[in-house]
């Protein structure tokens, strides 16, 4: 009894630890203990223990933990015993109703992960745990430790055995809270109502297809109901359910419910037949009109959010041709119209959910050239007026906000510009009625600001409430001139637009007088989206110049034509950049529209022409622009050092349309570079100032880098390689032996590495006589592996920080090595042939590297999955030799990370591994037929692969797993795809015939009678007039025949899942 005791009180001080401590030491101390805990013989009794004789919810909750944990293993527990504590913790519940709801949410989970690990699991004959329903979200949580292929297979049979039933159950439950109304105000009841109402949002949400639907498009979400759902939802009773709670409830609830209706309103329209259709809509519409009517219960922010959501998620999924058509059609738009109007005045209550009514009236307005009913619309009537009103309101918030210090809608800018996007379709309705009231509103507030800059001074908050107005109203104006591209327009709105632009332009020009000593940022920013606005509708190689845009500006501004605005775009340009030098957001804008100008090769023919853009070519310091220069007591943000490589990308295009071969010209553009460079030998040749140097090394790597990524021909790339070599890259190595650890300088110098290596549009094919592609080669392996054996060197790194410090330097060195083995710029045999080991060092370097990368992280970061892959899927494809030749632990590692690789969402990196395996095994199976083949030269040619091959025989778990994990993708999977898994397949049945016919048994003696003949004969086609070997023409019937397979496979485990047989072990993985 003491030693209990004395247990209990450890675990509650671990507890105490784990949930409450401030100190991340104490708390990373305690989640070892846990880790210990859970692999300790006696989890289970310390567990049962904190649950019932702990003095804290905490206490429940690490018991709670555990199971999950102990439930979770790779290795299950035995059947019994996971029987058991589901069994357990379901009497704890009942018995304990008191529970805090993170303790009851957490023991469900435990429930719920028992009952999904064991959900093909029979005991005496019956499936042991599909009685058990829990919460369907948990029920699918990903799980990392099983393939993805087996969590679809569960999910799949879950849907066609339970969903619906759960469903059903859930509605009917409901249906008598509407007929025996509960005390709402008592807790679990309330509670209660609240777990159906989730209930059934998780039906509606189940992932049906297996598309893993990314949510945060949520606004094109469809619900692919089953099609044995049709009588449920054809039920009318069951949508009317849903509008009656609503109106029942209180708001704590009731979003929940409109949250229901989201989701039926979002069922597929395949659902249902015409007719059947036009009715539900009815009723959807119906109830939207009873909201409206009495709408007390969209004063909750829960439910207005919602209730957006709603109305969004009805146009998304019905015409504007079939909404027209539902009766009393007018009084429902018009209070949908007063609803948005309403809404948008009120600014400042729920602004998240103002996305989805300009997206229900974006969608409204641009399908009106395609409405074949007869019955009006109304658009004309009411989309002037949400137009209106988003204007409006606004300009009406822009004093209240600065009156009140609140947070500004401007400072959002991605907002905003998704916001504009979606009210410039709705403002080209009934055009005239917009520009008319921008006219005025800019009018006004332009009046205004002239008088107050000219007025005494002491009026600084009217001048920023001005400002504010103004650059509201430019953004807007750039956004309905964007709208053009969405119409078909007449000369009359050109003419329309005119009015509109040469305002802004005027304002430009005010706004530029006052500069440096004067400036506003928003407005800034607001005149660079109008510009770019304005360059995609009216500039550009495919646009006529006679548009009646021009006319009205060039009266007022002399601006006649395209090559005039181009001037003035650029003056503004040069403006920003010599003005805003510490602005981070004005320069990056500035840049990337400089950047969009400079491409078009007509548009850069009229842009050389204009004298800002030669001065720019030369005149590109620092003494010009400050942003590029480097002051010890200002350091620039990452994001403006970005800035400096779309500068300079924008620049080098404007100087190669006029340089040809002229070598003296591309001198002078870089000898602000070169001064760099020859300012920084001098430091490293002497006792240099290292923030100084790092400074300028990290501002002329982004340099050169922009530079590099511009020249796409041989004769433009060459003189930039002979510029850098030999004597400039030296300092860009020295740099990576000095700083390795250091991310903020290795990272823009490895980047320009993996550029120049870059063979973009050949550039990289030098003249035969050329060493220049060796000489390049050289230098990169020279750079990857002094970074590769340095950066190992760093230990105890912060789990945080592991991949700015380490693997992102790795993930860029893999870039650059995979750019440089497929530039096909260098013959690898010569490095070799003469006793060079740069490309030895190189292959070295990246093994080193790989080995120190544990599995799980080459798939938790994007970038270091795509840039391994893409490698590994060159090294097989070009340099199977040297892969022949590794190690075994090295072979072992590689192959495994192709296994997981298989499993990946991302279809780019399961292709590349398809695609590395393919090599893999297309040489395993020549070396295999060579040294089967009695030919003495035929025998010493395998001997080459006589290592990997037996490697590959002492563990044939590898490639049996990868055959395992192709056959489960292809059968059970959506398959995206399936070409790239089809190719290295054949090499594995081929390799592994006798593994291929046990998993071959194994899936057709799960099945029943009927299935079992259907799918032998499945697997007969397969292999039908595929003969033993990987020629390309026996590879191309087999990937036929795959389709074939995957088909009738399909429909027969469906045929045997809707026939609900016990499967037993599905499941194909050894």
């Amino acid at each position: 009894m003491a030693a209990h005791s004395q247990d209990l009180a450890q675990l509650e001080i671990l507890c105490k630890h784990l949930y409450e401590a401030t100190d991340p030491a104490q708390r990373l101390q305690a989640e070892k203990a846990l880790i210990e805990l859970t692999e300790s013989p006696e989890c289970l009794s310390k567990c049962q223990l904190l649950l019932e004789q702990g003095t804290t919810s905490y206490a429940q909750l690490l018991a709670a933990t555990c199971l999950t944990k102990l439930v979770s293993r790779v290795n299950p527990l035995p059947l019994q015993q996971r029987i058991d504590i589901r069994n357990y913790i379901l009497n704890y519940m009942a018995s304990c109703p008191k529970l805090e709801p993170f303790v009851i949410q957490a023991l469900v989970h435990v429930i719920a992960k028992i009952t999904k690990m064991g959900w093909f699991e029979v005991r005496k004959d019956k499936l042991a745990f599909r009685e058990v329903i829990a919460d369907v979200t948990k029920f699918l949580q990903a799980d990392s430790t099983r393939p993805l292929s087996k969590h679809r297979r569960i999910a799949t049979s879950f849907r066609d055995v339970c969903l619906r039933e759960i469903f059903t159950l859930a509605c009917t439950l409901l249906r008598e809270v509407l007929a025996k109304p509960l005390n709402l105000q008592d807790q679990r009841q309330h509670s209660l109502v609240m777990q159906l109402l989730k209930l059934v949002l998780n039906c509606l949400s189940f992932d049906f297809i297996g598309s893993s639907a990314d949510e945060s498009t949520d606004d094109l979400c469809t619900v692919q109901i089953p099609t044995n759902w049709r009588s449920v939802l054809l039920d009318m009773s069951t949508l009317q359910l849903f509008f009656d709670l609503y109106h029942c409830i209180p708001p704590s609830l009731s979003p929940l419910v409109l949250s229901c209706l989201a989701q039926l309103a979002s069922v597929r329209r395949s659902l249902f037949s015409n007719t059947e259709r036009a009715t539900f809509l009815t009723r959807l519409m119906k109830g939207v009109q009873r909201i409206l009517e009495n709408p007390q219960g969209l004063s909750d922010a829960n439910n207005y959010h919602e209730f957006c959501r709603f109305l969004a998620r009805l146009k998304t999924n019905y015409q504007l041709g079939e909404i027209v058509m539902v009766e009393g059609y007018p009084e429902i738009i018009r209070l949908i119209a007063n609803f948005t109007v309403t809404s948008l005045q009120h600014w400042e209550f729920a602004p998240n959910s103002v996305h989805y009514l300009l997206s229900l009236w974006q969608r409204m307005v641009a399908s009106v050239p395609f409405v074949k009913s007869t019955e009006p619309h109304l658009m004309e009537t009411y989309a002037p007026e949400v137009t209106k009103a988003y204007i409006t309101s606004r300009l009406e918030s822009v004093h209240i906000i600065v009156r009140d210090g609140l947070e500004d809608p401007l400072d959002d800018t991605g907002l905003v510009f998704q916001q504009l996007e979606q009210l410039c379709t709705v403002s080209r309705c009934e055009y005239e009625k917009t520009c008319a009231l921008l006219v005025q509103l800019f009018d006004q507030s332009a009046q205004t600001y002239q008088e107050l800059l000219c007025s005494p001074t002491g009026r600084n908050m009217e001048i920023t409430v001005q400002e504010g107005r103004l650059a509201w109203l430019v953004y807007i104006v750039g956004a309905v001139i964007g709208g053009r591209l969405t119409f078909t327009c007449t000369d009359e709105q050109d003419a329309m637009d005119g009015e509109l632009v040469y305002r802004v332009f005027q304002l430009v020009n005010l706004i530029d007088s006052r500069l440096p000593q004067s400036g506003n940022e928003k407005i800034e920013l607001a005149m660079l989206s109008f510009f770019d606005q304005f360059r995609k509708t009216y500039i550009g190689d495919q646009l006529h110049r006679s548009s009646k845009v021009y006319v009205r500006i060039s009266e007022v501004l002399s601006l006649t034509d395209e090559t005039r605005v181009l001037e003035a775009f650029v003056a503004k340009v040069v403006n920003n950049l010599k003005c805003w030098g510490r602005s981070e957001p004005v320069i990056s804008r500035t840049l990337q529209f400089l950047n969009d100008l400079s491409v078009g090769y007509a548009i850069l023919k009229k842009l050389v022409k204009i004298d800002a853009v030669r001065f720019m070519l030369q005149n590109h310091t620092c003494e010009h622009f400050p942003f590029l220069g480097i002051d010890e007591h200002f350091r620039l943000g990452q994001a403006v050092l970005r800035c400096r490589t779309t500068f300079y990308t924008a620049l080098t295009r404007l100087l190669l349309v006029d340089l040809g071969e002229d070598e003296d010209e591309f001198e002078v553009f870089m000898l602000p570079l070169t001064t760099t460079f020859e300012t920084l030998t001098q430091l490293f040749s002497s006792n240099f100032k290292e923030d100084k140097a790092k400074c300028m090394l990290i501002g002329l790597s982004r340099d050169l880098r922009g530079i590099a990524f511009a020249l796409n021909t041989k004769t433009s790339y060459t003189m930039l390689f002979d510029w850098l070599y030999p004597g400039y890259i030296s300092i860009l190595q020295r740099a990576i032996e000095l700083w390795y650890h250091e991310p903020s300088c290795t990272t823009p110098i490895l980047k320009l590495m993996a550029e120049l290596v870059h063979n973009r549009s050949q550039r990289l094919n030098f003249e035969v006589s050329s060493p220049n592609g060796i000489l390049l080669f050289r230098e990169a392996s020279k750079m990857i592996s002094t970074y590769g054996n340095q950066i190992l060197t760093l230990r105890n790194i912060p789990k945080d920080q592991v991949y700015p410090l380490k693997l992102k330097g790795i993930s860029i060195c893999f870039s650059a090595l995979k750019a440089a083995l497929c530039g096909n710029y260098v013959s690898f045999g010569v490095f070799q042939l003469y006793g060079d080991k740069h490309f030895d060092n190189a292959l070295q370097a990246f093994l080193k590297m790989l080995l120190s990368v544990c599995h799980s992280d080459l798939l938790c970061y994007r970038k270091l999955s795509q840039s391994y892959y893409s490698l590994l899927e060159c090294l097989t494809q070009d340099h199977m030799t040297f892969i022949a030749s590794l190690e075994p632990h090295v072979v072992i590692y590689i192959l495994t990370s192709l296994s997981e690789g298989l499993n990946a969402l991302d279809t780019e990196i399961s292709s590349a591994c398809c695609a590395s395996l393919d090599y893999v095994v297309t040489y395993l199976f020549k070396q295999l037929t060579k040294s089967s083949k009695k030919t003495l030269r035929l025998r010493q040619v395998a001997q080459e692969g006589e290592q990997l091959l037996c490697i590959m025989q002492q563990n044939p778990e590898l490639l049996q797993q990868m055959l395992s994990i192709l056959m489960n993708c292809i059968i059970f999977e959506d398959c995206r795809n399936q070409w790239s898994m089809s190719r290295p397949l054949l090499g594995l049945i081929l390799l592994n015939e006798k593994y291929f016919g046990e998993l071959r048994s194994n899936l057709i003696s799960n099945q029943g009678p009927d299935q079992q003949q259907t799918l032998n004969a499945c697997f007969e086609k397969l292999m039908e007039g595929v003969d033993q070997s990987l020629l390309i023409k026996n590879r191309d019937r087999f990937t036929q025949n795959v389709s074939v397979f995957k088909r009738d496979v399909t429909e027969t485990l469906r045929i045997s899942a809707a026939a609900s047989n016990p499967v037993g072990t599905v499941d194909m993985m050894s």
